[in-house]
This record gives structure tokens, C-alpha cells and sequence, in this order.
């Protein structure tokens, strides 16, 4: 008995191919698993014009011939006829959403390539016209060399004329035959998508001013030069409005732990108890929340260029930067969430197929300049460095923390370049990704997102922040000295013992005892290094520190070069548990998260000693 013609339905993702599938086959499904792969087998039985019965296989959506997923890899080797338990399908039916043409005719060009009869469903029709694009069916179809029908799935339009076609192609005597192989599947990704976006020129009648201005917006967005251009523009303006927008609100919020901190020194006698509430847990929770403001104006900016669309094209545009490193474009995706905390960086790296990649994301993405870091960057900027205006609107502390964070990108290629050409050496996959539609962030959207983050920030603050705060009180405040002892406070305590044991080892890069201080417990969270400072200078000077007080016992205690050795300190550290015992989960063992906090520690010594020197070189 002669098997039914097997007919393949093939697309991107989100092109509407599961919708036809259901279309074409009605109740007439069943589901299960490929031969030794866990990726669902969805097939079906779909009656022809003529009453013959045809087999069709909806495949997992796929970019690319190139499979970087189990996924890709079914549909590769389906289309292919090397698929375990599966012949060669007689027919593909290539779905396109119509409004993203361009992108999604990159992989038809691949599957024309192959040889077999094609038939396009140009899917979703009726939204590329609400949306302003007119499509001209017959001139894509003319271009491609393949008939091609415009279908609305959802709607059952179209679908008996994809069917008329579609016989025609699975019968050997039909009229409808189709040009052989062009060999385009071995064409590199560059070239296949200008072939798709010229004919995909070629084939639009007309498109609305918003899409027009969108891919004028993409000349510039995506462009390799223009494009990283814009991409630290964006950045600089981030971290001027973070000192410029910020500084009032932080200094209000200060004032209010200050007076609440003088009040009851007021009313309370002097005591161990009115010691930790004031220079325990007011100095050193209170140091850290006054940032909140800058905090959340970051978070504002990575909203919008989230919401706005632009966060994937920033993704898209560094695919170039990171080829140059051995890595993936998918990589900058994790790397930008890291930008927010390293931990949720560290857990996206799962989107990341190939794990040679993957490996390499994890081990750098604590390079990147995270939110943790923003309040020790904030504070030892805004005491030491001048805010002098380099250019109207432009200040220096801006531009600083911008290069704090040029200094966490660059670390992070190039430790990712060494890395690829040695301990995870090997292949990286290529990298493809559909671009959404620009547009206007939703007001409701980004006030739920940065409630969201000041709801983290402030639990953060009151639990491990606090409580790391009050251990370190009670290590600063026990023993206390003899009765007119010329020995400070801290220095005959446990902490500051056991500091200034420690201190000649960091004397050399120009670290002093209060930032040994705040090194150890800012192992906990990164934020507990200036609560640990608050709380230092808060015991040092007899329980009369402010916030106003901090920054001027920093200028006063700390050289510029030891300030700039901190900030480099900082770039590079791996201080934070949470990573470290999140990048031990993901590597299953302690191996890669030992190496990673050896290399990080060996590399924040190392470039924090050399700014210290070049700077007391320079005479600053």
C-alpha cells in the first residue's frame, strides 16, 4: 500500500504556523515525541481538493538551517531526511508572517534552497494591512520562484487555495514544478538577509510613515558605527541624570534618617541599645536606602529601552562585538541582565544552546556594572571627585561612572576573549533574533516596574543589609577600649583587629583599615560595603556621623588615588555570595565558581594597584 505524501509545515516562530496547522487538520491530530529526542510530534491528516489524504507535520519553529536548539535541530534534520524514524517529506509549506517579511524570508531562502517543491503561506495577511503594509503576493511569489498565498489562519482565509497549491506540488505530473536547488543554505546569515530584505522591498506596495520611521530608526540603531555611538550616548545620558536627578532626593532621604537618628539621641540616654539603633542600623541601612533614587532612575532608563524596543537591537548591534571574542550575540543578553544583578544574568544564560558560550557568559557577567555596585560608585564619587562641568550638561561625575562602566564592558570582552581560546575553547553558534516594533513604553507598565525594584532594593536593604549591618556593629563595638585609652573604638575592637592584620596585605594598592572593613562583610551584598563605612565612621567618631559627616570623613581619610583604587576595586571584585552560589548551582560544582572568584579577585588586585600607582605617578 502507497504511504500518503508527507508535507512538512515549516516557519520562524510566531509566524502563526501552529494556528494553520490546526486550520488544515482540524480534530484530526495526534501528539507525541521524535525518536530519541524529547521535542513534541504534532501530525495530522489533511484532505485535499481532490480527496487525496495528505500527512502533515508541524515542525518546531526554527531561524535557521544552523540549529542552536534541540528544536532547530528536529527541524533541520526533518526537512533534510535525516531525522530518526522519518522519511523525506514529499513538500514544504513555508509559513511567513507578513508583516515581518524580511526576517522571515531568511529561512525561506534556506528551505528553497533544499530542492523540494514549496509553497509559501504568506500567514497573517490581514495584520500587516491593518498595521499600514500592502504586499504584492504575486511579486514575492515571482521573486522567490515558489507560489505563494496570503492566508489568515485564525479566520480560514486562504486556506483553499493553499490546499489547490499544495496539490499540485505533492503530484509528479502537475503543472506547478519548482527550480532546483540554488545552493543558498550554504550562505552565510549577512548575505541571506539582504537577498530577503530586497525582496522583501521588491514585494511591499506600500507600508505606513511608523514603519518607514522605524527602519530609519534601525539605519541608525543597528548600524556598526552609529550605532555603539548611540548605544553610549544613551549610557552617558543615564548616568548624568543618576547624579544630576538623583542627588536632591538622595540628600532629602538622608535628612530624614539623620533627624529620626538626632531625635533619639535625644531621648534616649547613652547605651549600647541606642548604639545599634543609631550608629548600628541608622548609619548603616540609611547610608544604602538614600540611594534609592538613583537606583530607581537607572532602572527607569532600562525600562524604557526595554519597553521601547531598543534593548534587543543594542543586543543585536554587540553580536558584532562579541563574534570578535569567540562569543555569540546571545551571550549580550545575559550580560545586559547583569547590568541589573549579576544573579539574574547568571540564570538567563539558560536561553544559550551551545555551552562553551554559556560557560564563558557565566564566568564574566560579574564584570558587568551592576545596581549593587551603584551606591559605592555614588558615594565615592559624589565625596572625592569634583563636579566640575567638562561641557554644559556634561560633568565629570557622569562621565567617571560611565567609564566605570566602559571599564566592566571591556573587562568582560576581554577576559571572555582569553577565556574562548582557552579553558572554553571551542565553537560558537550563530546568532539571530526578530526584532519587535518600536514604541511608546506604557506609563503603567514602568511604575509597576520600578515598584518592583524599590519593593527588592528596600527588602534587601532590611534583611541582609540590615543584618549583616548589625553583625558588624556588634564586631566594632566589642571589647571596648579601657577608659581613656588613646586607642580608637574600632581599632581595639574585634573588627578592627582583625582589619588591621589584614590591611598591610591591601596597603600596597593603597587600601587603608576602613575599606578592609567594608570588604569583608560586602561579601554578603555589594551595597553593604558603604553600610559597613556608615557604620565604621558612625562608632569612629563617637556616634555623631551623618551622611553629610561620611562624605566628608572620605575626603578627608582618603586620597584620590586610594578612591579611584576602590572604585577600579569594584569593577573587578567578585564580592556576592548569591553570585557565586548561583554560578555553582549552574555549573553544577565548586570548580568553575572557584576559578571564577580567583581570577576576579587576582584581576581587581592587580588593576586597582596600577591605577593607585599611575595615579600617584600622574601627582593626583
Amino acid at each position: 500500500m502507497t504511504a500518503a505524501p508527507l508535507v512538512a509545515l515549516v516557519g520562524n516562530p510566531n509566524a502563526g504556523k501552529s494556528a494553520l496547522f490546526n486550520a488544515l487538520t482540524g480534530a484530526r491530530q495526534k501528539v507525541g515525541n521524535y525518536p530519541g529526542v524529547t521535542v513534541e510530534r504534532h501530525s495530522g491528516k489533511l484532505t485535499l481538493p481532490d480527496g487525496r489524504i495528505v500527512d502533515l507535520v508541524d515542525l518546531p519553529g526554527a531561524y535557521s538551517l544552523e540549529p542552536s536548539s534541540p528544536d532547530e535541530r528536529v527541524t533541520r534534520d526533518f526537512v533534510t531526511g535525516t531525522q530518526a524514524g522519518e522519511r523525506l517529506p514529499d513538500a514544504l509549506v513555508v509559513v511567513v508572517d507578513a508583516s515581518n517579511l524580511d526576517n522571515h524570508l531568511r529561512f525561506t531562502l534556506q528551505l528553497i534552497a533544499l530542492g523540494l517543491p514549496v509553497v509559501v503561506a504568506l500567514n497573517m495577511f490581514d495584520l500587516a494591512e491593518r498595521d499600514g503594509l500592502t504586499l504584492d503576493p504575486l511579486k514575492l511569489s515571482a521573486e522567490l520562484g515558489v507560489p505563494v498565498v496570503p492566508t489568515v489562519a485564525v479566520r480560514r482565509r486562504g486556506l483553499d487555495e493553499l490546499k489547490i497549491l499544495l496539490g499540485g506540488i505533492v503530484d509528479a505530473d502537475a503543472a506547478i514544478r519548482l527550480r532546483p536547488s540554488n545552493h543558498a543554505i550554504g550562505e552565510d546569515i549577512v548575505t541571506l538577509q539582504r537577498r530577503a530584505r530586497k525582496i522583501a522591498q521588491a514585494a511591499t506596495v506600500a507600508e505606513a510613515p511608523a514603519r518607514r520611521w522605524g527602519n530609519a530608526l534601525d539605519a541608525v540603531a543597528l548600524h556598526p558605527v552609529f550605532g555603539l555611538v548611540l548605544l553610549f550616548a544613551i549610557l552617558f545620558v543615564m548616568f548624568q541624570a543618576v547624579f544630576f536627578a538623583g542627588a536632591a532626593p538622595a540628600e532629602a532621604i538622608a535628612g530624614v534618617f539623620d533627624g529620626v537618628s538626632a531625635q533619639i539621641k535625644d531621648v534616649m540616654p547613652d547605651s549600647v541599645l541606642r548604639s545599634l539603633i543609631t550608629d548600628g542600623i541608622i548609619a548603616g541601612v540609611g547610608a544604602v536606602v538614600k540611594f534609592l533614587p538613583q537606583i530607581l532612575i537607572m532602572f527607569f532608563f532600562i525600562l524604557v529601552l526595554e519597553a521601547s524596543g531598543y534593548m534587543v537591537r543594542a543586543a543585536f548591534l554587540m553580536d558584532r562585538v562579541m563574534a570578535s571574542v569567540g562569543l555569540s550575540g546571545r551571550a549580550f543578553i545575559p550580560l545586559l541582565s547583569s547590568f541589573a544583578c549579576a544573579v539574574p544574568g547568571i540564570m538567563s544564560t539558560r536561553t544559550i544552546e551551545d555551552e562553551k558560550d554559556r560557560l564563558t557568559t557565566i564566568l564574566v557577567a560579574p564584570l558587568m556594572t551592576c545596581s549593587a555596585r551603584l551606591p559605592v560608585y555614588t558615594l565615592v564619587i559624589g565625596a572625592l571627585i569634583p563636579d566640575t562641568k567638562v561641557l554644559p550638561f556634561v560633568g565629570l561625575q557622569g562621565l567617571v561612572m560611565l567609564g566605570l562602566y566602559v571599564m566592566g564592558v571591556v573587562g568582560a570582552f576581554v577576559v571572555a576573549f582569553v577565556l574562548r581560546r582557552t579553558v572554553t575553547k571551542g565553537a560558537s553558534s550563530g546568532f539571530m533574533m526578530e526584532m519587535p516594533k518600536y514604541q511608546l513604553p506604557r506609563l503603567r507598565d514602568l511604575a509597576i516596574g520600578l515598584w518592583s525594584r524599590a519593593e527588592i532594593f528596600l527588602k534587601r536593604a532590611g534583611t541582609t543589609i540590615a543584618f549583616t549591618t548589625i553583625v558588624l556593629w556588634a564586631l566594632l563595638s566589642f571589647p571596648k577600649p579601657p577608659e581613656g585609652s588613646p586607642v580608637s573604638a574600632v581599632n581595639y575592637s574585634v573588627a578592627g583587629r582583625i582589619a588591621n592584620t589584614i590591611e598591610p596585605a591591601f596597603r600596597p594598592i593603597g587600601f587603608n583599615r576602613d575599606i578592609v572593613l567594608a570588604l569583608i562583610p560586602a561579601m554578603a551584598a555589594r551595597e553593604v560595603a558603604v553600610a559597613a563605612l556608615g557604620t565604621v565612621y558612625a562608632i569612629d567618631t563617637a556616634g555623631e556621623q551623618s551622611e553629610t559627616k561620611m562624605a566628608q570623613t572620605l575626603h578627608k581619610r582618603w586620597s584620590l588615588p586610594t578612591a579611584l583604587a576602590f572604585l577600579m576595586w569594584f569593577v573587578f571584585a567578585p564580592q556576592c555570595i548569591s553570585t557565586i552560589a548561583v554560578t555553582r548551582r549552574e555549573t553544577n560544582g565548586w570548580k568553575w565558581p572557584a576559578f571564577m572568584v580567583g581570577y576576579l579577585f587576582a584581576l581587581a588586585y592587580i588593576a586597582a594597584g596600577a591605577v593607585y600607582w599611575a595615579a600617584i605617578g600622574f601627582g593626583l
